[in-house]
């Protein structure tokens, strides 16, 4: 945790920060503004005061429309600033502006202007003011003693000291952003605690540390706030930032080394503010219609093999369950010898005439993998003679004994490495696979730690996963083609919700760990993921019946639905010996089966703008204030509202903004605003159809690919002024649909107007 201050006058012990305090150097170029500033404990007064003086060199440009950009460096020949890796930005090119940049200086000011977005300078003697606007209105700034360059760990009581020895203590850059009154801050990946971050310390590091703690898998150094502002601070290094929680009007964002950049993001809505954050980083990719059905698995350290895995699917054909996916976790492969990306012989010894007996009852199959190679595994010695691995500074190969034994790491900056995994995983598509669980890629090695390409160890551990999903993630784009690719992801930062889809790592068997998934899920689809899901009853211990049940309903209302655990299997009748369980699983995977029409058109919505399928309701109603703290409902799409439940009573207590409500599931209306409390049996939930909502029902099946427009049924929630237009898409060309549909209300009288799909007899809609 990084705190640089003492209170509002005085410096951290051990700490130095020398503030910008002037402009010295201002230049407007036509399409960007250079200024220096000053760093020092005063003000230049004569000429001396340019000696024996840091400086801090800024940049602001604007590379697409609605983002300013800024950047201010120290040392701009040091590694901290030069050394790869960096974000692969902008991977679909930048748009022309649609507005003319327009830069100007004056005695007193620099301005740089692109459409209603602006920054204004006070270059001023002795003075320093750094703001952002949209029109008239100040969306935040940086102002005195708000962009500093810091050391720290040295003891010299005097300022100037610091620099005789420049090696000496831990460097710094930061902002420290003014906060508005009232202003909420959201995002930074997946973050399990209180959904609001105001208040709280993060640091963005990549950690296996569970869903129960401020350890997360997934940082993402961007931020959404209330007041029409993102920010993206585009390094993979250590982020710190103290939000609210060193200066109490203040964000205050910290990088180690030199150098120091952000992205402010403008946007009339939390969903535009999201669209240009993945013009930066990338769109989700489209996850393919099948990976929307139910995945079932053998959960982690269980005993299991090919009998084990055909008496599941028989259980829950039996059962009439329907299995789109089946997941293959870790023991798959041997013990001791992962990732040797080879089935285990004694527990799997047709593996291939199995996958493929699988496949003939529709089932896909995915399996388990990681980077991480252990020293018994059957390529370890290839991977290392041939320099694959991570090094450490001696030459040697980086080995570790938490996890496998002896393990070594994937370089993924060697091209020839790149390959070689790649080729290994090609041989698991030839046999049958589909997807792969891209499990771990948090525990990368820092300190000692030599790359084949060079790159900083620091900055590599949080980037580390983009290397790792984008090479896997790309061998079934290969073969399936695009908008038929999916892995299962667990850790990431800034431009893998390009891989997805991503679940939510390892929680407890608990109520109270089910919502904090949840709280993490909402983070993380702010931080620009599109498609979601989690262990469904928890992955660490054994759920019980009622809670089991609750978190099935909760699962099949994500994206995406998975059943797994740790050390103990989740089919329902082995949780449930009453056989309910069975029951609530059939009941909910054939909703969401029927639901279908609706998920993939909202998949698509997803792929195209970068919204998330799971949406928090200060997404889809930032101007209601009532909304901002609310993190136990949510929006699936644009259309619907969840509420899971989250005890084993049935009780549950969700806010309704303005309109009427309809249950789709009860056929039921609720009225907003308000709070609403209600009771549910293990077969209900809270799914509710916005006012001026609609969506198209399929008649459901075995599969989540079926033909969604035979025999649909349209619900329509109608309110006077909706317009909306809804389309059926085709399963397997997304970009082609089947039927469109527009659905008009005026003075209590609604119309449905066949766009294309003339054939449909809609004469008896009311």
């Amino acid at each position: 945790m990084v705190k640089f201050s003492h209170g509002c006058w005085h410096p951290a012990p051990d700490t130095i920060v020398d503030w910008a305090v002037e402009t010295v150097k201002a230049k407007a170029n036509e399409a960007s503004l250079h200024f220096v500033t000053a760093c020092a404990s005063k003000p230049i007064n004569f000429r001396g005061d340019t000696l024996n003086n840091p400086t801090l060199t800024h940049h602001i440009s604007s590379p697409i429309d609605n983002v300013l950009y800024l950047s201010s460096t120290h040392w701009k020949q040091q590694k901290s600033v030069t050394q790869a890796p960096n974000f692969e930005l902008f991977p679909n090119g930048k748009a022309k502006h649609t507005s003319s940049i327009k830069t100007s200086k004056t005695d007193e000011s620099l301005s740089f202007e692109v459409g209603d977005l602006s920054a204004t300078v006070d270059t001023r003697p002795k003075l320093f003011d750094f703001s952002f606007w949209h029109k008239k209105k100040r969306l935040t700034k940086l102002g005195w003693r708000s962009i500093g360059y810091v050391k720290e760990g040295t003891t010299a009581l005097h300022p100037k000291a610091n620099y005789t020895d420049p090696n000496k203590g831990k460097r710094w850059v930061t902002y420290q952003l003014q906060l508005g009154v009232g202003d909420k801050i959201y995002g930074l990946g997946e973050r399990f605690g209180p959904f609001a971050k105001n208040g709280q310390t993060i640091e963005l590091w990549n950690d296996d540390g569970g869903t129960g703690s401020e350890l997360t898998y997934k940082n993402i150094p961007f931020l959404i706030t209330s007041a029409g502002y993102g920010v993206f601070i585009p390094t993979s290094s250590l982020v710190s930032l103290e939000i609210q929680s060193e200066r109490t009007t203040r964000i205050n964002i910290a990088v180690p080394g030199e150098f120091l950049s952000m992205y402010l993001i403008y946007g009339s809505s939390p969903k535009d503010i999201l669209t240009s954050y993945c013009k930066i980083t990338g769109v989700p990719a489209l996850p393919p219609a099948w990976t929307f059905g139910l995945w079932l698995s053998t959960s982690f350290t269980t005993e299991y093999d090919e009998n084990t895995v055909t008496s599941f699917l028989d259980g829950m054909k039996e059962r009439e369950i329907p299995v789109s996916v089946f997941h293959f976790d870790c023991f798959w492969m041997p013990g001791f010898e992962w990732s040797d990306y080879e089935f285990d012989k004694a527990y799997f010894p047709d593996a291939a005439g199995q996958l493929r007996r699988m496949k003939e009852k529709g089932i896909r199959i995915c399996v388990w993998i990681n980077s991480y190679i252990a020293q018994e595994s059957s390529v370890f010695d290839e991977a290392a003679e041939k320099g694959y691995l991570i090094k450490r500074g001696d030459g040697s190969v980086w080995q570790y004994d938490f996890w496998q034994a002896g393990m070594g790491f994937v370089d993924f900056t060697n091209p020839e490495a790149y390959k070689w995994y790649q080729a290994k995983l090609q041989k698991l598509v030839d046999l049958g696979v589909d997807s792969f669980k891209t499990d771990f890629g948090e525990r990368i090695p820092t300190g000692d730690t030599v790359y084949f390409d060079g790159s900083d160890p620091d900055k590599m551990h949080n980037y580390y996963p983009y290397l790792y999903n984008k090479a896997t993630f790309e061998v079934l784009e290969r073969n399936f083609g695009k908008n038929k690719a999916a892995v299962f992801a667990r850790s990431a930062t800034a431009g893998c919700q390009q891989f997805p889809v991503h679940w939510g790592g390892d929680p407890y068997s608990t109520f109270e760990a089910m919502a904090e998934t949840l709280r993490g899920g909402l983070s993380l689809a702010l931080s620009g993921f599109g498609y979601w899901a989690h262990d469904i009853g928890g992955f660490e211990g054994n759920p019980d019946p009622a809670l089991f049940k609750r978190w099935i309903a909760f699962g099949l209302f994500s994206s995406h639905s998975r059943l797994h655990g740790s050390a103990s299997f989740r089919v329902p009748w082995l949780i449930d010996e009453t056989e309910e369980a069975s029951k609530v699983l059939k009941h909910f995977v054939t909703t969401k089966h029927k639901l279908m029409p609706y998920i993939y058109e909202q998949a698509i919505s997803t792929h195209n703008t970068g919204v998330p399928m799971l949406r928090a309701m200060f997404l889809e109603y930032s101007s209601d204030p009532a909304v901002w703290y609310l993190d136990q409902q949510y929006m699936l799409g644009d259309s619907l509202l969840v509420a899971p439940v989250f005890n084993e009573e049935g009780s549950v207590t969700y806010y309704l903004p303005k309109g009427e409500w309809y249950g789709i599931l009860d056929n039921k209306i609720r009225k907003g605003p308000g709070y609403v409390t209600e009771t549910y049996d293990f077969f209900g939930l809270p799914v509710l159809l916005k006012p001026g909502g609609a969506l198209v029902m399929g008649k459901g099946g075995e599969s989540v690919v079926y033909d969604w427009a035979d025999g649909f049924k349209l619900l329509v929630n109608a309110e006077d002024g909706m317009d909306v237009t809804i389309n059926v898409p085709h399963h397997e060309n997304p970009g082609e649909s089947i039927i469109v549909l527009r659905v008009k209300a005026d003075g209590g009288k609604s119309s449905v107007e066949v766009v294309q799909g003339t054939t449909i007899d809609l004469s008896g809609f009311n």
